[in-house]
């Protein structure tokens, strides 16, 4: 280990899971998934979180007991089977990398945008106050895009990050609160060191192999993925992923806790090619002490009925189990 070595936080691995992570989304944990994630070792989940779930007639500050209910319930079921919970606004108020609806204003620019994301997390600061910070944690938002003139600027992300901050420490003072990288969580933010927080960075890169095929990012357009991929300054390899990385260690090194609270491949990957690479970006990670979160757990990108064509799947309590994407994660 090397004094850049990541020591804030603990070396959590587990699992994204999707029960409330869209508008349509039904907040059906199951059970069944905390106990398996627990069971297989691993001590981690990350719940991506849309808001509207928990408001009542499209109003963001009418919220709704029985939607706040439901996070409760996946919370209780993360600290019964001893899994850390990651709470996080995949669609907060006024922002979401997922473009399925039009937000009411803008999170990065507008006032009430802001007040609305602020009051959110007050409400769920104040609902977990008594939960300790090794059992749960805050992640604010989701993948802020890349800064830009035009759009969401640097000093934007820097004043809302610094005012939800805020927010929740005048509520509950000891809550360890994330912040996402910036340009969809590839890029730190240095800029926030002093606050104190820590902050989660992707393993989606490069995305001709993590998203082949994958609709959302016009993934139809990129060649059939090998790992190494791409030929001469295009190239990525483990060296690549090296350099890549190399910016969140050096935030490390500033005393931030660092976490990778994504990653994966899409279904259409080539199976080889995806465990090659995967293994490649674990390997990178795991000796700067930086843990990880699977997305997802059961799905296209899970080790539970991902539909990949090209696997021999082994039953599990009438699901399809990927045991060789399993036990790739299992050893890291």
């Amino acid at each position: 280990m090397t004094q850049s070595d990541q020591r804030l936080l603990p070396r959590w691995r587990g699992f994204n899971l999707l029960e409330m992570f869209t508008t349509g989304s039904n907040g059906d944990w199951q059970e069944d998934d905390f106990r398996w994630i627990s069971d297989w070792g691993f001590d981690f989940v990350r719940l991506p979180l849309c808001y509207t779930l928990w408001i009542e007639d499209d109003d963001p500050l009418r919220l709704s007991e029985g939607g706040l209910a439901q996070v409760d319930r996946a919370v209780e079921l993360a600290r019964k089977y001893h899994l850390h919970v990651s709470v996080n606004f995949h669609r907060a108020p006024g922002y979401s990398v997922n473009q399925e609806r039009p937000e009411p204003f803008n999170l990065w620019k507008d006032p009430a945008g802001l007040a609305a994301f602020c009051f959110h997390w007050e409400t769920f600061a104040r609902r977990y106050r008594g939960i300790a910070s090794d059992q749960l944690s805050f992640d604010l938002v989701n993948e802020p895009p890349a800064p830009s003139a035009t759009g969401m600027t640097r000093a934007d992300h820097e004043r809302v990050v610094r005012q939800a901050v805020a927010t929740i420490r005048a509520v509950d003072p000891d809550r360890l609160i994330v912040a996402d990288g910036l340009s969809w969580g590839n890029d730190p933010m240095p800029e926030l060191a002093d606050l104190q927080i820590a902050q989660s960075c992707r393993a989606y890169q490069p995305m001709g192999v993590s998203h082949y095929h994958a609709s959302w990012v016009n993934g139809e357009r990129f060649p059939t993925p090998t790992w190494p991929l791409g030929e001469g300054a295009d190239r990525w390899d483990r060296a690549r992923l090296e350099r890549h990385y190399q910016p969140w260690v050096d935030l490390a090194q500033q005393g931030v806790g660092v976490h990778c609270g994504e990653g994966g491949a899409f279904n259409r990957t080539p199976h080889d090619v995806f465990l090659a690479w995967f293994r490649d970006v674990l390997e990178v990670l795991q000796p700067h002490n930086i843990g990880w979160a699977l997305w997802n757990c059961r799905g296209s990108f899970g080790v539970l009925d991902s539909e990949r064509a090209d696997v021999t799947y082994e039953d599990w309590h009438g699901h399809r189990l990927d045991r060789k994407l399993l036990e790739l994660l299992q050893e890291q």
